[in-house]
């Protein structure tokens, strides 16, 4: 198979020749055909992830169809068409993941972090954690919704019954949780960086009722808000504006330092929750709702071996929507 491989940190993906992989007791073998690019891919090239084992091949928002099946398995054959996002493993006897939180294991595997991911044409997955997904959109436009729009419906639902929404930052996870929000009948109002003209009219286009820079204040107090920029400024500004009693929700795996800001900011019982990861359950509840919501990324493909460019243009913020990579 041909793989772009992250060698050391901060290093360039390179694109190396490797024997094709075998499934395991309990895996299968997924022929990618499109492969989303995550802010946290970013996270891992640039070494921002504890603990990053390399060489590593990144990516976590995979579609495909399996081409080899190991022993054990019974609930995938060949030829399905699957989804494979950034859970990858859990041990199963932690007490988070005896208590229904498997998303909080003591002892899991990440999809693209510490096992090889999908900037491939070919990857490992434990059958148990692919989503069947059976026949519909084409590759590249589902892909996103495997980590974008996965850890963004667990953040919507963290952030409860709010008819106001704020969502900080509208790329990939914004765009797609947006379209679920309106579909709820709630109010999206998208924070961008300042100047992003782009970014604030497809918000508009989606149907947010107001859309415009992270320091900006809406015209009216926010229920709850949500930030996937990760970026720590954003705390303090999005506490300032939700109501008393709001929510600001975290959905980042990463974000830089929050700086100090008065506890007047979260007093009046505002709550500041972050997210972290997702459960099967979060995969099998969303992957239902998305097309019940006539969810629609909007994408743009590019060959697997432009990655680093991707990659470089998505720390820019030059990227509308969400990038996918095709094999």
């Amino acid at each position: 198979m041909r793989a772009m491989v992250l060698p050391a940190p901060r290093a360039r993906l390179r694109m190396e020749e490797r024997p094709d992989p075998v499934p395991g007791d309990g895996q299968i073998r997924v022929k990618i055909g499109a492969c989303g690019v995550c802010r946290t891919d970013l996270h891992v090239v640039d070494a921002e992830l504890p603990d990053i084992r390399y060489p590593i091949v990144p990516g976590h928002e995979i579609i495909g169809r399996i081409d080899l099946v190991g022993p054990h398995v019974a609930t995938h054959a060949l030829g399905d068409r699957v989804g494979i996002p950034w859970l990858g493993f859990t041990c199963g006897k932690c007490r988070y993941c005896r208590e229904g939180m498997e998303n909080l294991c003591d002892a899991p595997l990440f999809t693209g972090y510490t096992r090889d991911g999908g900037y491939a044409t070919h990857t490992i997955a434990d059958a148990r954690y692919a989503f069947p997904l059976g026949e519909g959109d084409n590759d590249v436009e589902i892909a996103p919704l495997l980590c974008a729009g996965l850890i963004g419906w667990r953040s919507l639902v963290l952030a409860g019954p709010a008819e106001r929404l704020g969502l900080y930052g509208f790329g990939a996870a914004g765009h797609i949780v947006a379209q679920v929000a309106i579909w709820q009948r709630r109010s999206v109002y998208a924070f961008t960086r300042r100047g992003d003209a782009p970014a604030q009219a497809l918000a508009r286009r989606l149907g947010a009722v107001w859309a415009g820079a992270s320091d900006e204040m809406p015209a009216e107090p926010l229920d709850a808000a949500i930030i996937y920029a990760p970026a720590g400024e954003l705390v303090p500004a999005a506490l300032r504006a939700v109501r008393k009693g709001g929510r600001v929700v975290c959905a980042g795996i990463h974000m830089s330092d929050i700086p100090s800001f008065p506890y007047d900011l979260l007093w009046e019982e505002r709550q500041l929750v972050s997210v972290a990861n997702l459960t099967r359950q979060d995969g099998l509840d969303f992957l239902k709702v998305a097309p019940q919501a006539g969810v629609r990324t909007e994408t743009t493909a590019f060959p697997l071996d432009q990655a680093n460019e991707v990659l470089g243009m998505l720390r820019n913020g030059q990227i509308l929507g969400a990038a996918v990579l095709t094999p």
